[in-house]
């Protein structure tokens, strides 16, 4: 696999390029960026199937298995259908954290080294390194979304346009977040411990497995600041709008109300701009 090269530098830069013509310059850096992400995507195939394996298996073995066991009227949907925007989730979250880790193998082989002498700002980099980590974690959730059907969801285009735009907030959010992380820490083998110390509890509190309204008190408040909890949140209220006559339990819950869907929204699109901002501020410094 040949990734795209960079932009050449521009012979007018030295004399001080017109704003407009320095932007597209930049974008044409993040789109290289993002293309080789999706090449890298398009030659490990059998990777991306690796990272889609756990959550079919947690979709129909464990969804599949517990159903019999939780009653329908207790969650107002199948058990499978309630789990499946936990898994949209977990499918988001694994190529997302990746990015994190290759930013953090690419310092210690060298290979950043090489890509920050190209003639662009770090922080396009950094974006671009981010915006290939939210198409990346988006096609891998939207190979899942296509089984909605199996778990007796509706392929209503609506809907399936609503779940797409939640998982593309949710893994820029998530990619962003895991940006952040990556730039603060030297080692992979560190970076790799604190995800498994923080990220499966976080994904287990999250209310993709089980309603949140059934956890202790201060579950429920390490809920109400977990981005996943209103990732999973978003998808499954997306859902509600267009499949009627159902009732899910609560979500997320600020001072026992849940929040309206646009502010969730908002709030996680707030969370991953700082994150990203802040992770491209760390990483504008030189080393």
């Amino acid at each position: 696999m040949t990734a795209p090269a960079l932009p050449a530098p521009d012979a007018s830069r030295a004399s001080g390029p017109a704003p407009w013509t320095s932007l597209r310059h930049e974008l044409r850096a993040v789109h290289a960026l993002v293309h080789r992400d999706l090449l890298r995507l398009s030659v490990q195939r059998v990777h991306t199937a690796l990272m889609l394996v756990q959550p079919v298996l947690y979709l129909f073995v464990l969804g599949g298995g517990l159903a019999a066991l939780i009653p329908h009227a207790s969650l107002g949907v199948g058990y499978q259908t309630y789990l499946f925007p936990g898994m949209l989730m977990m499918t988001v979250q694994a190529p997302a954290v990746v990015v994190g880790i290759r930013l953090i193998t690419d310092r210690q082989s060298g290979y950043l080294r090489e890509l920050l002498m190209a003639p662009v700002s770090r922080p396009t980099l950094l974006l671009g390194g981010c915006a290939g980590g939210t198409v990346v974690s988006t096609v891998q959730g939207t190979v899942l979304l296509a089984l909605g059907g199996a778990v007796g969801l509706p392929y209503d285009p609506l809907l399936l346009v609503l779940l797409l735009a939640g998982l593309t907030l949710a893994s820029f959010t998530v990619t962003a977040l895991s940006l952040l992380l990556a730039v603060s820490i030297a080692r992979p083998e560190i970076f790799q411990m604190l995800l498994g110390l923080v990220m499966m509890p976080l994904l287990f509190l999250s209310g993709g497995f089980f309603p949140l309204e059934n956890l202790p008190g201060w579950a429920r408040a390490v809920a109400a600041v977990n981005p996943l909890a209103y990732g999973v949140d978003l998808l499954r209220r997306c859902i509600a709008l267009r499949v009627p006559g159902r009732v899910t339990p609560l979500g997320v819950e600020w001072a026992g109300r849940q929040p309206p869907l646009l502010l969730e929204g908002t709030l996680l699109l707030t969370v991953a701009v700082v994150a990203l901002v802040w992770a491209a501020r760390r990483f504008g410094r030189p080393e």
